[in-house]
């Protein structure tokens, strides 16, 4: 098929000035996308800032011979938040496509996480998700094309310890995503949300080491395995026009690209609801074999589709 191109269009990244947001930038850039490069070049806690991380990716936008601005806001700022989106209709006049991409990471078990640290991951992923989104969209909305992809996880499936916090705050962008997915349908725009699976400075070898209490050593295959090269191309195409795609999560890395979805069953249906009746076919109320995906999954130009 046809290489899928974003010419004339503006994209908007969070978080690009390293790991996969930067590959997205670069990605979207070399098939013609006009690109606002955010990132202030904070710690993982949030601390210091550098204007290097987004400053290297616009300028290697810039000597391939695409167009590129950066922006050193925080998501987690509601005036930088709008300052983001104005830096996009100020050097290229209008906003078709928003990857929200920052995040952080504080793994921690529940008992020693602190409330200020799940108070700042929900305000860097969920908080800011709301806050960048908001700005964006009465210009997703306009757009003849809008795309709206966010950035999720499977953390919040409990897949591994140390992950209330960052698990949780995720959860809540996965919410997000897939409410705004039933009103995006009516204005043509496209949410979606991808969750990398990737070798990052979130999932380096001594972050993982401490999640699992195992040693360092037995992740470092992760690095070569799990680059963002091979993660990036999803939320591309789900960035793309002709994907039509709303409301549909996917799941990308290390070559594999997959769907994650909320389920639901038929359960157990009785007139005699109780406590008894419950235990009695907790069986048949827990039974996923024959259940089918919760959502809309809707076309952003073709219509709603219904809960099936």
């Amino acid at each position: 098929m046809d290489e899928l191109r974003f010419d004339g269009k503006v994209a908007l990244i969070t978080g690009g000035g390293r790991g996969v947001g930067r590959t997205h930038a670069l990605e979207l850039a070399r098939r013609g996308a006009k690109v606002v490069v955010v990132d202030p070049g904070v710690a993982l806690d949030g601390s210091g800032a550098s204007s290097a991380p987004a400053e290297e990716v616009v300028n290697e936008i810039k000597a391939a011979g695409g167009e590129a601005v950066a922006s050193f806001e925080k998501v987690n700022d509601v005036a930088g938040a709008a300052r983001m989106v104005e830096a996009a209709l100020d050097n290229f006049g209008g906003l078709d496509i928003l990857i929200n991409n920052a995040g952080t990471s504080v793994p921690e078990l529940f008992e020693v996480q602190t409330l200020d640290q799940f108070r700042m991951l929900n305000e860097v992923h969920y908080l800011g998700t709301v806050y960048v989104t908001k700005a964006a969209w009465p210009h997703l909305t306009k757009s003849s094309a809008g795309r709206l992809v966010n950035t999720i996880s499977e953390g919040p499936l409990g897949i591994h310890e140390r992950g209330t916090g960052y698990g949780g705050a995720k959860a809540g962008v996965i919410g997000l995503t897939l409410t705004l997915a039933a009103e995006a349908k009516f204005h043509g725009v496209g949410v979606n949300g991808f969750a990398p699976r990737i070798a990052t400075r979130l999932s380096a070898p001594e972050v993982l080491s401490h999640v699992y209490d195992r040693p360092a050593e037995l992740f470092e295959k992760n690095m070569a395995m799990f680059p963002p090269e091979l993660s990036s191309p999803a939320a591309v195409y789900l960035a793309h026009e002709s994907c039509k795609l709303n409301g549909v999560l996917l799941v990308s890395g290390g070559g594999q690209i997959m769907r994650m979805s909320i389920m639901e069953n038929a359960g157990y249906r009785t007139d005699d609801v109780t406590v008894e009746t419950i235990a009695a076919n907790i069986d048949q109320v827990i039974d996923m074999s024959q259940a089918v995906d919760f959502g809309i999954g809707a076309t952003p130009k073709g219509g709603a589709g219904g809960h099936h």
